[in-house]
């Protein structure tokens, strides 16, 4: 049975592709860095295990995967979600959030995938899944920190997934636009009238159809698709 890491794994996005990875018949682990109580809550409903560490650490996520693969085995699929926002224009942004966004959003990519690609490469087999965003596609007023990592994400699988196809590692990225999520759904009324009536679809996504998406590309049958991006936003962004 494959071992997936889902890191931002207790909420939103992150807690959709956990279910939905356990229900295809994964072993999962779901990461979080903050809040104790949803996770807690998270592992009591769905039975995955939770393991609390900062991505944007390498010596944490080092000690991770460390346990992780004393406790059980090594990592198989890697899905590489956790993500904040520090919004501002670049004029009033200071060097701490352009930092904390970088640092989780894209660094993390690195710490997580260099600790686990060694072992991948040895039994020929991995999966990693980046999640990007359509403001790293189109860019986002406010958000020259989380567009220009979100972007980063996408060049870093392209690369990632080069330098190890031929070991059977597969490297996406899969680019989400707004989802119905707690966050999302927080914006004020009229504003997410706004960002809806952008949207060719006509509605906001819902977790499950990303997680839908990275069940596919994570899935053994999918050794021949690397270095791809999946937009997942109801038309709003082609490319």
């Amino acid at each position: 049975m494959r071992l997936a890491l889902v890191t931002g794994g207790t909420r939103g996005i992150g807690a959709a592709i956990s279910v939905r990875l356990k229900n295809a018949g994964y072993r999962v682990v779901a990461n979080y860095c903050g809040n104790d109580a949803a996770a807690n809550a998270f592992r009591e409903e769905h039975d995955i295990p939770v393991m609390k560490f900062d991505v944007s650490d390498f010596a944490a996520c080092r000690d991770a995967i460390a346990q992780i693969n004393r406790d059980l085995g090594p990592v198989d699929v890697l899905v590489n979600n956790a993500g904040i926002t520090r919004d501002s224009t670049l004029q009033k942004m200071t060097e701490e959030a352009w930092h904390q966004v970088i640092d989780t959003n894209l660094t993390s990519c690195f710490n997580l995938s260099r600790l686990v690609i060694d072992q991948m490469r040895e039994r020929n087999f991995g999966r990693i899944v980046n999640i990007s965003s359509i403001n790293g596609q189109a860019g986002q007023y406010g958000q020259v920190n989380y567009a220009a990592a979100k972007a980063g994400i996408a060049g870093f699988s392209k690369a990632l997934a080069q330098e190890n196809a031929s070991k059977g590692i597969t490297v996406n990225t899969v680019a989400p636009g707004y989802i119905a999520t707690e966050m999302v759904r927080a914006v004020p009324e009229k504003v997410l009238e706004k960002i809806i009536a952008k949207i060719p679809a006509g509605r906001l996504g819902e977790a499950d159809e990303v997680a839908r998406c990275v069940e596919f590309l994570v899935a053994d049958e999918s050794g021949f698709i690397t270095g791809s991006t999946l937009s997942v936003n109801g038309g709003q962004y082609m490319c």
